[in-house]
C-alpha cells in the first residue's frame, strides 16, 4: 500500500502529522511537529478496542444496534434525550452528531472539563483567544513554562528550546524544571499572587514598556494600585517564592523576546480565569504581545477563523455537573464521564438511575461497561476527517488509510439517523470540502488556516478600543488547616485522560512518613479513594499528586464551576491523607 499523510486525532497540544506506511505510523518530517511522534501515537495500535456492538451485555450486529438506537430515540420525548460528546477524538467531523441531535430536539452540553476558565480569562483581557503558534515560540530568547510540562503534554516544543533561557514556574520539579536556568517551585493555586507581584515589580523597577502601555494598556496605573493590595513579605512566604526569584525572572525577561507557555493546571480552580488574566497582565507590562517571538501561549481556539457547516443550536446543560438522571436516554460519544467528570460518586449514582445509556467510542472503560447499548467507532485510519490545532495554525487533512468492518464513523451514524428521522444532511465530501476551503498551502507543503495571524495582536487587542482590559479585583484565598494538602491532577506521560495506560498511585513527599507500596486513604469533602503510595521528592511537602485518569481520583473533586468559563475545578478541593 502506498504511504499517505494523515494526522493524529487525539486531544492534545501537538496535533502530529503522520505518514501511514505499510501498517505503520511514522512521523511526517515536513509538518508542524518536527518529525517525531509522541508515546501515545507510537503505541496507538497496541490498545485493545471495542470490536462489536452489544445490547444488555449481548453481542449484536451493527444493523441491529442502529435499529435499537432508532427505536430508543423514536420512543422518547426528544427533550428526554441527552447527547454528551467528549473530545477524545478531536477532528472537525465529530460535530456531525451534534447536527443530528440538535435538529432532533435533544439536549446537548456546554462548558469544559479542561481549559474553559483560562480561555475565559484570556478573552476578558484580550477580547479573543488567539494563541502564540509554535513558529513564533521558536523565535523567542526566553521561554517561561508556567504550569506546563512539555515532556508529557507537548513534546514537540522540545527541539525549539536549544540555546534559549528556560524558566519554569511549577509546584513539581519536572524534567523540564531540572533542565531550566531557573525553577520557581510555587505553592499550588498561588500563581495569581506571583503574577501580580511580577507586574508590580516591573513598575517599581521602572521597566514598563512605556510605548506599548500608552498605546494598548493605558489603564495599567489602576492595575498597579490593585497589585499594591498584595502584602509582599507575607505573600512570598505563603507561596514559596523569594524576592530573589522575582528579581531573577525580571533579569532574564526584560528587553528579551519572551514566550510564556501556560498549562491548564494553573486554572483548574474557581478563579482560574483571573489567574490566566493576571499572567497576561504581566506580559502586557513588558510589551510581550504583537511582536515577533513574544506572547502568551495557552490553548488557542482551534476553530479560530473557521465556521461550522453544522446546525447545532439546541438547549444545553453543563458538561461539568450534568444531571444524567433527568433524561430517559443518554448518548455518550467519545467520553468516559464515570472517570473524567468531577465528583464521580454523584455521576455514577445519576447514570445508574438513567433508563437508557448508550456508549459510542473506541475503547472499553467504566462508562462502556455500564452502558445498555455499546456501539464501536471507527479509528482515525478508517475514515475521512480533518483537524486543526490549539498550538499551531495547521489545517490537517486526515484521509482514510484502511478499510475495516469494525465500527461505524460519526458521519455514517449521523447519516443513518438523519435519514430515519428526516433531518437534512449534506454529503460527507461536501462537509470535508467546506473545512478544506479555510486552508492555504504553505511552502513546506502543509496547509494552514488562512485567516489566522502569524503574530497575534500585532495591531492591538480585539477589544472595543484595542486596549488590554485589566483585572479590577481578585479573590483572596482562604487559609487552610495544617492537615489539609493541595491536590494536583496533571496529565500522565502514559495516558491521555482516561485513555491508554492509566496510573494507579498517589504521589507525595517522603516527609509524610509513608513507605512505597503502602495503601492510604485520600479524602476530601466530596469523597475518598484508597491508592498505593509512591514517594516523590519532586513534590512540595504540602502537595499530593494524583494523575488525571487514575481510577477514583475524581471521587475527590468538586462539580462546582469556575466563576468564569463554566469549567471544571478539579484542583479546588483540599485533601487529607490517612493510613488505611
Amino acid at each position: 500500500m502506498k504511504s499517505s499523510v494523515t494526522a493524529c486525532p487525539l486531544d492534545c497540544y501537538d496535533a502530529c502529522g503522520i505518514i501511514y506506511d505499510e501498517n505503520r505510523l511514522k512521523p511526517f518530517k515536513n509538518g508542524h511537529t518536527n518529525g517525531f511522534l509522541c508515546p501515545h501515537l507510537n503505541h496507538y495500535e497496541k490498545f485493545e478496542r471495542i470490536l462489536k456492538p452489544r445490547y444488555k451485555g449481548k453481542e449484536i450486529t451493527m444493523q441491529e444496534a442502529l435499529v435499537k438506537l432508532k427505536e430508543l430515540f423514536a420512543s422518547e420525548l426528544k427533550s428526554d434525550i441527552l447527547h454528551y460528546r467528549g473530545s477524545g477524538n478531536f477532528a472537525l467531523m465529530q460535530e456531525v452528531t451534534d447536527h443530528f441531535f440538535a435538529n432532533l430536539g435533544a439536549t446537548l452540553t456546554n462548558g469544559s472539563l479542561c481549559d474553559g476558565a483560562g480561555e475565559a480569562g484570556i478573552i476578558q483581557g484580550r477580547g479573543s483567544n488567539k494563541n502564540m503558534p509554535l513558529s513564533e515560540i521558536a523565535k523567542s530568547d526566553v521561554i517561561i513554562f508556567w504550569g506546563r510540562n512539555p515532556h508529557t503534554t507537548s513534546s514537540h516544543i522540545l527541539p525549539l528550546l536549544k540555546d534559549k533561557t528556560i524558566i519554569v514556574i511549577d509546584p513539581v520539579r519536572t524534567k523540564i524544571a531540572k533542565m531550566a536556568d531557573l525553577h520557581v517551585q510555587i505553592k499550588p493555586h498561588t500563581d495569581i499572587y506571583l503574577a501580580l507581584l511580577l507586574a508590580r515589580f516591573v513598575y517599581i523597577n521602572d521597566s514598563l514598556n512605556e510605548e506599548f502601555i500608552e498605546k494598548y494598556a493605558s489603564e495599567f496605573e489602576e492595575y498597579y494600585e490593585l497589585t499594591q493590595g498584595v502584602r509582599i513579605k507575607a505573600t512570598l512566604e505563603n507561596i514559596g517564592v523569594t524576592l530573589g526569584d522575582i528579581g531573577d525572572i525580571l533579569h532574564f525577561t526584560i528587553d528579551k523576546k519572551v514566550a510564556i507557555v501556560c498549562g491548564v493546571g494553573i486554572q483548574k480552580y474557581r478563579d482560574g480565569a483571573d489567574v490566566m488574566r493576571s499572567i497576561d497582565a504581566f506580559a502586557v507590562s513588558l510589551g510581550f504581545f504583537g511582536k515577533e517571538g513574544c506572547g502568551v501561549a495557552y490553548l488557542g481556539n482551534s476553530k479560530e477563523a473557521i465556521t461550522s457547516p453544522f446546525l447545532t443550536k439546541a438547549k444545553r446543560v453543563s458538561k461539568v455537573n450534568t444531571d444524567f438522571d433527568e433524561f430517559e436516554t443518554v448518548f455518550i460519544q467519545g467520553a468516559n464521564p464515570l472517570a473524567q467528570m468531577p465528583d464521580s460518586l454523584r455521576v455514577k449514582n445519576a447514570l445508574e438511575k438513567t433508563q437508557n445509556v448508550v456508549y459510542f467510542g473506541l475503547y472499553e472503560n467504566e462508562t462502556s461497561q455500564m452502558a445498555d447499548l455499546v456501539i464501536p467507532a471507527k479509528t482515525f485510519l478508517e475514515k475521512d476527517d480533518i483537524r486543526t490545532s490549539y498550538s499551531h495554525n495547521g489545517l490537517m487533512v486526515m484521509n482514510k488509510q484502511i478499510e475495516s468492518d469494525i465500527g461505524i464513523s460519526e458521519y455514517d451514524l449521523a447519516a443513518y439517523l438523519c435519514e430515519e428521522f428526516q433531518i437534512e444532511l449534506q454529503s460527507e465530501q461536501e462537509y470535508l470540502q467546506h473545512f478544506k476551503n479555510f486552508g492555504v498551502k504553505k511552502i513546506n507543503g502543509c496547509f494552514e488556516v488562512e485567516e489566522r495571524e502569524e503574530i497575534p495582536y500585532k495591531k492591538g487587542f480585539d477589544t472595543s478600543d484595542s486596549e488590554f482590559v485589566f483585572l479590577e479585583e481578585f479573590e483572596t484565598q482562604q487559609s487552610e488547616s495544617e492537615d489539609e494538602l493541595n491536590l494536583i491532577t496533571p496529565k500522565s506521560h502514559t495516558s491521555l485522560n482516561s485513555q491508554f495506560h492509566r496510573e494507579k498511585y498517589v504521589y507525595l513527599s517522603s516527609s509524610h512518613g509513608y513507605k512505597d507500596g503502602e495503601h492510604i486513604e485520600i479524602s476530601s469533602e466530596n469523597g475518598s479513594v484508597v491508592l498505593e503510595v509512591k514517594n516523590d521528592e519532586r513534590l512540595r511537602n504540602d502537595t499530593v499528586l494524583i494523575y488525571s485518569g487514575t481510577p477514583g481520583v475524581n471521587n475527590l473533586t468538586s462539580s462546582k464551576h469556575s466563576y468564569e468559563g463554566k469549567n471544571a475545578v478539579f484542583q479546588e478541593n483540599k485533601v487529607k491523607i490517612a493510613k488505611k
